[in-house]
């Protein structure tokens, strides 16, 4: 099985989203406030078209819920849809807090 092909779970699309700079400073902005999508972009270099895309990745993994009001679009982060990640982090976290000795070389 390719890939492209394979079956994802929702804990591997929130890892995959999140693996992006740009969507986790978007993540960020909106853990803060509900944001306009020209908000998200303000701070970017990139182009709104970009954003956009971004922004469906988001709302395709559950972390982004949009909304339109007239020709303006809301964006709000969906907290919830990130405990699956924040619970497989926290097992890992006790870990490595309690870890005695340093991670071996390769």
């Amino acid at each position: 099985m390719t890939k492209s092909k394979a079956k994802t779970g929702p804990l591997d699309r929130v890892f995959m989203v999140l693996a992006d700079a740009i969507r986790r400073r978007m993540v960020h902005l909106l853990a803060e406030r509900e944001r306009t999508v020209s908000e998200l972009a303000e701070p970017s270099d990139i182009s709104l078209a970009a954003i956009s895309k971004h922004l469906k990745v988001l709302e395709q993994a559950g972390l982004v819920q949009r909304s339109i009001q007239g020709r303006t679009h809301f964006c709000t982060l969906r907290p919830e849809k990130l405990t699956g990640a924040l619970d497989w982090i926290t097992i890992y976290r006790s870990f490595w807090s309690s870890a005695s000795t340093p991670w071996p070389k390769h």
